[in-house]
């Protein structure tokens, strides 16, 4: 008779500790304060955090092709469809092409590369948006979940303003020189420029027409989307700043001196 009751003790000691990580995430989960994302400085952090997402998605999975066709007028007379294709992190002089000679009697082609370089913009874009989504995660666990002790320690609501502030700039200047970076990759990847690159279209031998145009919809979208986290960001910065200790001393101030003001009369 104790060997059924020992194998349902057992039993239910791995029932309870099946439970215990259930247990645990439940825990963690009814310690959040969602009513916090009701309020400016948390509903704020919800739209950078996304905002983020989609400025480096949008810049990071871009990609796009551009062309050309290249008709021979002497023999043999061939017509060849040059496409080329480029994207994220837009190192051109690395994105090869062929382009046939056009001489006389052979079919022999050169390898050729795109002009340019935007890596910088465009991969500063990308890693600003990839720390910006990190930190805005990692404050909004510490604002939902240890509100108070971002209530109590004053080192907290300073820190995350200066942060704030930061980020405020780097996306200033990184929509900036991201918008100047894709308007260059325009100009770098337009089938005219393709054309103008290849030295067999200055010859007589050869007929050049413009191919593919590539499609910049999303390049654009991403310069958009670094537009508004740099608004939220910016918008965001009186927010962090009423929960620091400057802004608590200023308003005791005003407080004070309209007291004063008060008793005065």
């Amino acid at each position: 008779m104790s060997e059924p009751s020992s194998r349902g003790g057992g039993g239910g000691g791995g029932g309870g500790g099946d439970k215990d990580p259930r247990a645990a995430v439940a825990q963690l989960l009814s310690g959040l304060r969602w009513a916090r994302l009701e309020e400016p400085l948390g509903f704020i952090k919800v739209l950078e955090w996304l905002f983020a997402i989609f400025a480096f998605g949008a810049c990071g999975s871009f990609s796009a092709e551009t062309g050309a066709t290249v008709k021979c007028t002497e023999d043999p007379q061939e017509t060849t469809a040059i496409t080329v294709q480029f994207g994220y992190p837009f190192r051109l002089y690395k994105v090869p092409f062929e382009m046939p000679d056009c001489i006389r009697g052979s079919t022999a082609k050169r390898v050729l590369h795109l002009m340019g370089d935007f890596s910088a913009p465009a991969e500063f874009f990308v890693t600003l948006g990839v720390f910006a989504f990190l930190y805005t995660m990692a404050a909004l666990a510490v604002y939902l979940r240890f509100h108070s002790l971002y209530k109590e320690n004053k080192k907290l609501p300073f820190a995350d303003f200066c942060v704030t502030v930061s980020f405020t700039f780097f996306w200033l200047v990184a929509f900036s020189a991201w918008g100047k970076g894709l308007s260059d990759v325009k100009g770098a990847t337009r089938p005219s420029s393709l054309i103008a690159a290849m030295s067999v279209c200055q010859l007589k031998s050869a007929v050049c027409n413009a191919g593919a145009t590539p499609s910049m919809g999303l390049a654009n979208i991403s310069v958009l989307f670094g537009f508004v986290n740099f608004i939220l960001w910016a918008g965001n910065c009186w927010f962090v700043f009423k929960e620091t200790p400057w802004h608590a001393q200023t308003t005791n101030k005003e407080s004070s001196a309209e007291q004063g003001a008060v008793d005065k009369q």
